[in-house]
């Protein structure tokens, strides 16, 4: 069984306090399925232009991962550029160029449609039910979205969240879309849309795990140093999904255990807080899947009383 994820496969060019790269992969999918690789197999659909290095193939391919839902298309790949804040909880887009990106509408290979998970990145919600319609045996979907699509919209995001399982926003988009402030009345407006099973990403203060009848709060883990932030809510968020994909957890009875979902947070604390120790993509090139188990007891031992 494999995990299905959709979304951008980009280059960014991004400055933080600690330095300066002017173009590394980077993209909502890439990001998440180089993370969930790690628990589980990853197949991912997305888009890119001739100008996409064989190096990044190259790359993706080792760690397992499917390459059959990747179009190659004439044209340049999608790039972002940003600047971070001293502190790096705040960052300036420079530039966005969509590039192929701008008319991307996924088409899933045969092989993708009836595997039993779905993870859908931040594009526009027709197009991400349009994913989900196109799968017959899908037992666990799922996404994120961002303010734009909260804003300009909404209907169409409402129509989409109905067809969900469980939703990763943070806590800005939290309010957003529910209208209230307290996140915990926000959760129970925003699970009322169709989403049983809620994640509020809060940066380095870490996130909040909400269901009907209860709700589990995760720290952020504390790194001696943030280099780069950048697709840290994607690793979150493959953490999550690639923990309980590889563990076939699927709802029984309508229902999901609530001790894998504890379990799938905490590995989204660990794979956002390895993402941000390097730029880019560049902890996954070395990161051990010891490492994140250890980093897994490290939770447990500082959140235990």
């Amino acid at each position: 069984m494999s995990l299905i994820v959709v979304g951008s496969v980009a280059y960014d060019g991004v400055e933080t306090p600690h330095g300066k790269v002017d173009r590394m992969l980077g993209g909502a999918c890439t990001y998440i399925s180089l993370a969930a690789s790690y628990f589980t197999d990853v197949k991912i659909v997305g888009v890119v232009g001739q100008d996409f290095a064989q190096e990044d193939i190259d790359f993706l391919a080792s760690r397992k991962i499917d390459l059959a839902g990747l179009d190659r298309v004439p044209g340049k790949t999608f790039f972002w550029a940003g600047k971070y804040s001293l502190d790096m909880n705040d960052r300036e887009t420079l530039r966005t160029d969509l590039n192929v990106f701008a008319d991307f509408n996924p088409k899933l290979p045969d092989s993708y449609r009836s595997e039993p998970y779905l993870f859908l990145g931040n594009i526009q919600p027709d197009l991400q039910r349009s994913v989900r319609a196109q799968m017959n045996n899908v037992k666990l979907t799922g996404g994120d979205t961002m303010n734009y699509w909260i804003n300009d919209f909404r209907p169409a995001l409402l129509e989409t969240l109905k067809q969900w399982d469980f939703l990763l926003i943070n806590d800005s988009e939290a309010r957003l879309l529910s209208g209230e402030f307290n996140l915990r009345r926000a959760a129970a407006k925003i699970m009322d849309l169709g989403p049983h099973t809620l994640v509020i990403k809060r940066g380095e203060y870490g996130a909040i795990l909400f269901r009907r009848d209860c709700h589990f709060m995760v720290p952020g883990y504390l790194l001696d140093n943030v280099f780069d932030p950048t697709g840290a809510g994607d690793c979150f968020a493959a953490g999550f999904i690639g923990y309980l994909a590889g563990k076939a957890v699927s709802p029984s009875n309508g229902d999901l255990d609530m001790a894998e979902l504890r379990r799938a947070v905490i590995y989204g604390s660990v794979m956002g807080s390895f993402c941000c120790e390097e730029f880019g993509v560049d902890r996954f090139r070395t990161l051990t899947r010891d490492e994140v188990e250890g980093r897994y007891q490290e939770f447990k031992t500082c959140t235990a009383f």
